[in-house]
């Protein structure tokens, strides 16, 4: 296992309280141990970096109520189980488990341990004692497919991809129909690496692409490796969970960036106040749980413009991702025009829209 990081603070009981105000509300926690379970490493500049970043967050804005620790590289299946039973039994009050592939072992765990609050990441089985959390990612996707749409010449976009999972697929699309608003002969082609992280294959898959004929890269994976080969081959690129423009400035464009403090503040203060309850939220745009970084200079104007109005349309409902008509793959009609695929729809996507080579 991975070593652990702790910062471990003392506070005491809030003192003054009266007998009255105590039975008013429910009895608050003095100190609150919570732990993270990361499926990547904290420098893997994206997706778990970007937990990490949300988990110190938490340290700064609850002080001394709270103890932090986190275990990193936990891989999906039974090692993951392993972990999360670990860091319940030794007493913790709260467990984030910060990928999909950690769901079931999240729900063997928490029967066993009904004290303790446990939060899964992009899930969607909840218990007493389990949440869920996710973020629509795809609605970033919407904002860059937009910009790909403006900038590529060849017509062909290179995308890496992680899993053929629902998660992953939707932001595919996603992006897909974006970039065929804008450009309705451009083509998205996807080489699966089958790791979130693993800047090796990473690469080696941006690379292909390129040789290919994409001029712009996009990913769903969570090193900047693919930005890093843009640069080197004089293509342009998006950041995956957090701005990667230090890694390819010229090639950079922007990034979706995942913004998990301010959850991860509320849900640990909930705890320590005793007002935790499990729910299944997916927030996004609107909510600031997604979040597009800063664009390129090298963008002109009127792309900004477009990205910025298709965003605002995003948090204010005005545009949906998924508006009629689409047709699949196939050229089947999916949805006709004047309907929107509803969230049900899109959380168990497992086809493509029409466009994608995958």
């Amino acid at each position: 296992m991975t070593p652990i990081t702790r910062r471990m603070l003392l506070a005491g009981a809030t003192a003054g309280l009266t007998l009255a105000a105590v039975r008013r509300r429910p009895r608050a926690q003095a100190r609150l141990k919570a732990g993270w379970v990361y499926v990547g490493p904290v420098g893997d500049h994206g997706w778990t970096f970007r937990h990490d970043v949300g988990r110190r967050e938490v340290e700064a804005a609850l002080g001394d109520r709270i103890e932090t620790t986190y275990v990193e590289n936990v891989q999906e299946g039974p090692d993951a189980e392993r972990v999360i039973r670990q860091l319940a039994a030794g007493g913790h009050g709260i467990v984030f488990a910060t990928s999909f592939g950690f769901m079931n072992a999240v729900l063997r765990v928490a029967p066993q341990f009904p004290q303790v609050k446990f939060e899964h990441a992009t899930g969607y089985k909840t218990a007493t004692n389990v949440a869920v959390y996710n973020a629509r990612f795809h609605e970033g996707r919407t904002v860059i497919g937009t910009i790909a749409g403006h900038v590529t010449r060849s017509g062909l976009i290179g995308y890496v991809g992680s899993f053929p999972i629902p998660e992953v697929v939707m932001g595919i699309n996603a992006f897909t129909l974006a970039l065929r608003r804008v450009r309705p002969d451009a083509r998205v082609r996807v080489v699966w690496v089958n790791s979130w992280y693993d800047p090796g294959k990473e690469a080696d898959a941006a690379k292909a692409l390129i040789d290919q004929g994409a001029d712009v890269l996009a990913q769903h994976t969570d090193s900047p490796a693919a930005v890093q080969v843009a640069q080197e081959r004089g293509v342009f690129a998006f950041g995956q969970a957090s701005d990667m423009s230090r890694f390819a400035p010229r090639a950079h464009l922007t990034a979706i960036i995942d913004n998990w403090g301010p959850y991860y503040v509320e849900r640990c203060r909930a705890v320590l106040e005793g007002r935790w309850q499990t729910h299944s939220i997916w927030w996004g745009l609107r909510e600031g749980m997604v979040q597009i970084g800063p664009y390129n200079p090298i963008l002109p104007q009127a792309v900004v413009d477009e990205a910025e109005r298709v965003r605002q349309g995003l948090i204010e409902g005005r545009i949906h991702p998924f508006a009629g008509p689409i047709r699949d793959q196939k050229g089947e009609l999916r949805l006709p025009e004047g309907r929107t695929l509803s969230d049900e729809d899109i959380l168990k996507m497992d086809w493509y829209v029409e466009g994608v080579q995958a």
